[in-house]
Parts: C-alpha cells; sequence; structure tokens
C-alpha cells in the first residue's frame, strides 16, 4: 500500500481535471514541487482555481499568466499576491480566518488538497508539520496529496493524516521560508510596556508576528504561568516557554499545551516545534473560533492596525484605502476576547505614518478603508503615548480618549473637528 502511494512529481496531473477547485494550506504548507509542475502544464488545464491564504512564493498564474487554465484565489494577501490584487490579477475574498474551513467547503468543489507535511512516522501517520489552518478539519474526508518535505518539522495535535487517507505523496528536501524577527522601535517598546503592564500572571495570550508583538513577549519575562492560545506562533513565544514563562497550567482548553493553528517565523523556531509534545496544531474553526477563545477567562489578545477612527472602528487590512492583507484572525479575538469573563483586547498602531506626517488616529477612515474590527468589538486601542480604553464608551469618550494618545502635533486639529461634531 505505502509503495503505491508514493508518486513521482508529474503523477500529479492525473490527480487534476477541469474546473477543479485545489486547496492549499497556509505559509509553508504550500508544496513548492506540486506547483512547479501544475505550472509547467497549466495550458493543459481548464478553469482550475487554487485557494490560499499568505502565499509563499510568486507565481505566474498569481499574475494571471495561465487566465482561465490556472487562477488563483487569495483569502489573505502576501508579500507574493499584493501587487497582482492591486493590478486585478487575481481574487480576494473576504473573511474572517475561523470561517475559512466552512467558506471553502460551502464556495468550492473542495477537488483535492495539497499540503506540504513531515515525513511519515512508523505508524503510517504524516504531520501537517507548522500548519493545520483551514486544512486539518478535511482530513480523511477530501482527497489529499502530499509534498512530504524532510525539512518540515513533525509537529502534533489535530493535523496527524495516516496513509490510507492520502491519494499519494512525493519526496523533497528544501527549506522551509523564514521570518526574521522584525526590528524593534523605540515607539514599539514604548506600546509593548503599556500592554505588558496590564496583563496579569496566569493570563492566556494571542499574539501576532511583528515588531509591537515581538516587543510585547519580550517584556513579559517576569510574568509567570501563562498561556498560549493562538493563531499564529512565532519565534517570541518559543523564548517564552525556553525561559518558563509560558506554562500553560492555567489555562481552561488544553491545558499544559502551547496550542496555535500555524506557526512562521525562523528555522529556530521550526528546530523548537519538530517532536516537541508541548505544542499542539489545531484547526483554525477550533483555535479561532470566538466561543472557543472567550471558555479562556483571561485571556489577552493582542493585534495591529493601521487606522483608527473616532468611533473606534479599526481598519487593518488596507493602508490609505489601499489593500495590504485582509482580516484574518484579528476580529476572532477581539471578539472571543469580548465574550470572555475577564478577557483584554489590545489593538496597536504608531500614532503616525508617512515621518510624522499623517495622524493614524482620524475622526473618520480614509476613504476605501476597510473595517476589521468593528466598534462595537474594540477594547482597548494603545500607541506609543498611551492606552485610550474604548469598551463600555460613548462616542464622545472614544474620541477623547482617542485624541489623547494621538501624536500631540495633531491633538489641536483632531480636537477641532470632535467639536465641530459635536462630539467635545
Amino acid at each position: 500500500m505505502i509503495k503505491n502511494k508514493e508518486k513521482k512529481p508529474e503523477e500529479i496531473l492525473s490527480y487534476i481535471h477541469d474546473g477543479d477547485d485545489i486547496i492549499l494550506p497556509i505559509a509553508n504548507g504550500e508544496p513548492q514541487v506540486l506547483l512547479d509542475v501544475l505550472e509547467a502544464n497549466a495550458t493543459m488545464l481548464k478553469n482550475v482555481r487554487i485557494h490560499q491564504m499568505h502565499t509563499i512564493k510568486e507565481r505566474d498564474y498569481i499574475w494571471g499568466k495561465y487566465s482561465g487554465h490556472l487562477d488563483h484565489v487569495s483569502y489573505f494577501l502576501s508579500h507574493a499576491t499584493r501587487k497582482a490584487f492591486l493590478e486585478g490579477k487575481c481574487s480576494l475574498v473576504p473573511n474572517n480566518f475561523h470561517e475559512v474551513p466552512r467558506l471553502l467547503e460551502k464556495t468550492t468543489k473542495m477537488s483535492i488538497i495539497l499540503a506540504t507535511a513531515s515525513p511519515m512516522d512508523e505508524h503510517g501517520y504524516f504531520s501537517l508539520g507548522v500548519s493545520a489552518d483551514y486544512v486539518a478539519p478535511f482530513i480523511g474526508k477530501v482527497p489529499f496529496f502530499l509534498e512530504v518535505n524532510q525539512q518540515m518539522p513533525r509537529t502534533f495535535g489535530s493535523n496527524q493524516i495516516h496513509i490510507s487517507q492520502i491519494s499519494g505523496y512525493i519526496n523533497v528536501d528544501y527549506p522551509l521560508f523564514e521570518v526574521q524577527p522584525a526590528k524593534i522601535t523605540e515607539a514599539d517598546q514604548k506600546i509593548a510596556a503599556f500592554i505588558a503592564e496590564r496583563i496579569e500572571n496566569g493570563s492566556t495570550i494571542q499574539s501576532g508576528i511583528g515588531a509591537i508583538p515581538n516587543a510585547t513577549v519580550s517584556m513579559l519575562t517576569n510574568h509567570k504561568n501563562l498561556g498560549i492560545h493562538t493563531e499564529l506562533l512565532a519565534d517570541g513565544v518559543m523564548e517564552l516557554i525556553e525561559k518558563g514563562v509560558v506554562t500553560n497550567t492555567e489555562k481552561k482548553l488544553l491545558p499544559g499545551k502551547t496550542l496555535a493553528t500555524f506557526a512562521l517565523g525562523t528555522k529556530n523556531l521550526y528546530n523548537f516545534l519538530h517532536n516537541n509534545l508541548g505544542t499542539q496544531m489545531m484547526p483554525v474553526n477550533y483555535v479561532n473560533d470566538p466561543r472557543i477563545i472567550a471558555q479562556e477567562d483571561n485571556i489577552v489578545s493582542i493585534n495591529a492596525t493601521t487606522e483608527v477612527d473616532f468611533l473606534g472602528q479599526c481598519a487593518s487590512e488596507t493602508i490609505q484605502g489601499r489593500y495590504y492583507s485582509s482580516s484574518g484572525g484579528q476580529a476572532d479575538f477581539a471578539r472571543g476576547a469580548m465574550f470572555a469573563k475577564n478577557g483584554k483586547g489590545f489593538i496597536c498602531l504608531h500614532s503616525t505614518a508617512k515621518n510624522g506626517t499623517v495622524s493614524r488616529i482620524q475622526p473618520q477612515l480614509t476613504p476605501r478603508s476597510v473595517v476589521t474590527t468593528s466598534k462595537n468589538d474594540v477594547d482597548h486601542i494603545v500607541t506609543e503615548f498611551g492606552v485610550a480604553k474604548l469598551r463600555g464608551k460613548s462616542i464622545s469618550e472614544r474620541a477623547k480618549e482617542l485624541i489623547n494618545i494621538a501624536h500631540p502635533d495633531f491633538r489641536d486639529e483632531l480636537r477641532f473637528t470632535a467639536k465641530q461634531w459635536g462630539l467635545l
């Protein structure tokens, strides 16, 4: 049975049919060699669509060069898809991360899932490695074809797939895509300090990737018994685990385990995850479901945005009205934190953009900007000038709170507008 399942890369073509919807996991779940084969034979295909979040490698099919043969549908833009989308070469489907499995099930044929996996163990199981995301819910339900990468770490959780549950696999050996920790600025440190002092011992943390989350995590080294329930596992969390700050002992869900739906960072992180029983990779429709998140009484959600208006609306997926990413899991965790007994949500941003010439706190969002976290779900907004507590506040109170944490150069202008609008 095992011999029959091992294939040559070009044999993937026999599993792809006209009109198929191919699903790829997020980020490093992307099977590079299988995609090379599909692109090389794209003109043999007809109306095949590839669905994926956060693509790693920029490719011709993303740019529409095989339109009508092989097309890309994105659910979260990355460096590899952003420019192509802005030039109208590929599609972007709005979504909240936890809903993507259901969205794919309802709107695509779910023809086949192509995924990168770790080598098979002695029991016949592969691991989806740094992923579980939106494909793990379909293990045993949808055909899988695996690209088995010798450098993919074996992780544990609900991302195990048995040899009997796949159509075939190929063997490859190449390094995973790495994201180096972002450079931390003085403003990042100030924002992080405001957040860190509001995190209590025993809290469960959700944190993303980037300078502000990295800075915040670095300031938690004197905390005790923290837990991790996060969509994205990055290097900073690994460091807290190694220092004994994260023990997961006070979590309500999977106590003793770090919980994530995918990991993205450096090779050190991937090595840390290999055969690490302390980490569980679970499907995104579990990890990011606000109803699940809310069961963690002391959940703390930390995310970033690009612009906030007087109402507290956060535009986190556009920059000056142009798409940059998508919603991801920000709204999932913002809502989950609101439901939790002692939940806290922090949305962070630098007070200005364009070298201090533009305020990121505005009376109203820039035209064409997209609201990611609604005014009803926002809790705290944090800049390098302080923390605005918006939950339970009136619109007038919100405007005042936000003006107080705007850059001093723009406060008079913001107050003038707020008075004109009858908010002050």
